[in-house]
């Protein structure tokens, strides 16, 4: 009679809701193994929950620090903390603009609140002039950057095609650009070598830019020479 009633499968028995109790005790060792082997969540990415705050305190001025006068960047060159015997403290500044170069005096009051410049730098190679205009290229996307002869000034002395710059931007547009500190120049033209080099004579020599450097007297034509870009400055031979 067991075997009959193995061969013939489950017994289903009457349930008030119309489900077997086989079904039932499937779905409980269902939920069960369920409960015991969680799924991981999928959690949603997480959003940044602080945005950068573009202010600071005139106390926090430092040389080089970039602000916004007058809806114009600045960056500063000097600066003095003032106490005075009598009346508030206040911070005086020598600051330049980035847009027009002038450079000017101005004085905060201590603990006053300034604007930081939102500033970023992108590395540009210099690859060619088209007339009064320099023209910088991204290698990664070929998208060139053009910057006017006025704006170069006169580091347009050290730059040289193929060179590497860094370009920096403002509000997207360019406000300013660095030169690598060392540049290696070619001498174009000078006077012949002098038989006192041993002595530590000196003359000017013209480079492939057109700038004149001051050169030891062993210095030829054709030689590639290393020029400090901040100050004009001969280094050594290349």
């Amino acid at each position: 009679m067991d075997a009959l009633r193995h061969l013939a499968g489950p017994t289903y028995i009457h349930h008030p809701h119309g489900v077997s109790a086989a079904t039932s005790s499937l779905q409980l060792r269902r939920t069960s193994s369920s409960s015991s082997c969680p799924r991981p969540l999928r959690l949603a990415p997480l959003r940044s929950r602080f945005t950068r705050v573009y202010a600071l305190s005139s106390n926090d001025i430092r040389v080089g620090t970039n602000v916004v006068v007058d809806g114009a960047p600045w960056k500063v060159l000097e600066f003095l903390h003032v106490k005075p015997g009598k009346g508030a403290a206040f911070v005086r500044t020598k600051m330049r603009n980035y847009v027009t170069g002038n450079t000017v005096e101005k004085t905060f009051r201590a603990g006053s609140s300034l604007e930081e410049a939102s500033l970023s730098k992108e590395i540009k190679q210099f690859t060619y002039k088209d007339g009064s205009q320099f023209v910088f290229m991204d290698l990664t996307t070929f998208e060139e950057s053009r910057l006017n002869e006025s704006d170069v000034g006169d580091k347009q002395k050290w730059l040289k095609e193929g060179m590497d710059c860094i370009l920096l931007y403002w509000n997207g547009r360019i406000i300013d650009f660095d030169l690598p500190i060392t540049v290696r120049l070619t001498v174009t033209d000078c006077d012949p070598e002098q038989s006192d080099s041993a002595q530590g004579g000196s003359k000017p020599a013209t480079l492939e830019t057109g700038a004149v450097v001051t050169v030891p007297s062993f210095v030829k034509v054709g030689d590639d020479i290393l020029v400090d870009s901040r100050t004009g400055q001969y280094m050594n031979r290349a």
